[in-house]
């Protein structure tokens, strides 16, 4: 038996998409694999249960998942699957060659157990046309959606390449540089598609892609809602929508008024993953991840990674920032400060940020820093000083006349 079957790694990617397992857990299970490959072979599915890693029917859903997706849709009219890319809770991605233009795509395919429920069909209809009101460099491009033999489909750019998540799951941080390089290139997508009214909601490591060339692509638009889709705000009212690592408090909340503050937040967040290399707040509960999201205070990440200037810790924290209010109050103004961190200069706004929340914790009645309070502690120091040396003057006086008097008393 070998090491690991294709069987074992497409079963570990399916674990590592949905978080059922950490990518040290899988490593750990992966190593094993290998050492009893020859005494008592055993699958990774099989290991990873017995190591109390994933559930048994969690690994009997990957299993029907698995199998259900070597059904794959070969006859879409006009294009012709190449390859398997991938697949995840809500979709298949094919690589593909669109016959008409010869060139290389990409095809999202709902599964067909999903192709059952109306409102799994008319979310995946959204992503596409959501995707396909923008065109944008940094922004995986929409190209058709359609249906054929009972199949969904989803056809949009083909990146060559790989995601973020691909490099943190090694366990290593990315470059100050390097890392603020690609931030910059995902806000300047995030603010087309702001000004174009929709929100990502869901940006992290898995949907941020590089390819061959260099580019950073924002991919997945499946979580993306128009800001002025009031319909949709309110069916979603109440719900958190997101990834437990990565999403802003008030999606965790469930608000209704969510703008593009809460991707902002996301985009902090893999930022900060990215230069520390752990997310911002862990726990082995989602509800506890969100539960922290609300309320423990953030670790600055130039505590963890002592390397980070004290700029791009700053910046991280406001977008960060637990109040949207205290947030950069939109992509274009972060952009701004990444733009001033890229240049060795001081972010602006994020200290402009700092030094507003001081006047806060005035307002609520909290004291400030020793530094602010310096002068009135000088004049304190002052008015001490004066009067002691008027004791001292004082007192001199009386023991000069006491001498003189003394001295008489001789004399006489």
């Amino acid at each position: 038996m070998a090491n690991e079957t294709n069987y074992d790694s497409l079963f570990a990617k399916v674990v590592l998409d949905q978080d059922m397992a950490t990518a040290e857990e899988l490593r750990d299970s992966q190593k094993e694999l290998k050492m009893r490959s020859q005494t008592s072979p055993i699958t990774l599915k099989d290991l990873l249960v017995e190591k109390n890693y994933i559930t048994r029917s969690q690994a009997d859903r990957i299993l029907r998942r698995l199998t259900e997706s070597k059904a794959a849709p070969h006859q879409i009219p006009g294009y012709r699957i190449l390859d398997k890319l991938g697949s995840g809770a809500m979709a298949v991605v094919y690589k593909a060659e669109q016959l008409s233009l010869n060139r290389t795509v990409a095809i999202k395919v709902l599964p067909k157990k999903l192709s059952e429920n109306p409102e799994y069909v008319q979310r995946f209809y959204k992503e596409g046309q959501a995707a396909a009101k923008l065109n944008h460099n940094n922004i995986v491009q929409a190209f058709d959606v359609g249906e054929a033999g009972g199949y969904h489909y989803f056809v949009m750019e083909y990146v060559q390449g790989k995601t973020i998540y691909d490099d943190l799951a090694q366990g290593k941080p990315f470059p100050e540089k390097q890392a603020i390089e690609i931030i910059t290139q995902v806000a300047k997508a995030l603010e087309h598609a702001h000004a174009r009214g929709l929100i990502h909601r869901d940006v992290k490591p898995k949907n941020i892609m590089i390819n061959t060339a260099g580019d950073v692509k924002l991919a997945d638009m499946g979580l993306a809602r128009g800001t002025q889709d009031i319909e949709a705000a309110k069916t979603e009212a109440g719900k958190a929508y997101g990834t437990p690592y990565y999403i802003a408090p008030e999606q965790i909340k469930g608000e209704m008024n969510i703008d593009g503050r809460a991707d902002i937040y996301s985009l902090g967040a893999t930022f900060y993953h990215m230069v520390t290399g752990r997310v911002p707040f862990g726990a082995d509960d989602p509800a506890d991840v969100m539960r922290k999201h609300l309320k423990e205070k953030l670790i600055p990440p130039d505590h963890i990674n002592t390397q980070l200037s004290g700029g791009t810790s700053e910046v991280i924290e406001v977008m960060m920032a637990k109040d949207k209010n205290d947030r950069y109050e939109n992509a274009e103004v972060l952009l701004q400060d990444l733009d001033a961190i890229t240049n060795n200069q001081p972010p602006v706004r994020a200290r402009t940020k700092f030094d507003i929340s001081e006047f806060k914790e005035l307002e609520n009645g909290e004291t400030l820093e020793p530094a602010h309070e310096e002068l009135p502690y000088i004049d304190e120091l002052i008015a001490r000083y004066r009067a002691a040396v008027i004791a001292l003057a004082v007192t001199s006086v009386v023991l000069l006349l006491i001498v003189i008097v003394f001295l008489v008393k001789l004399t006489t």
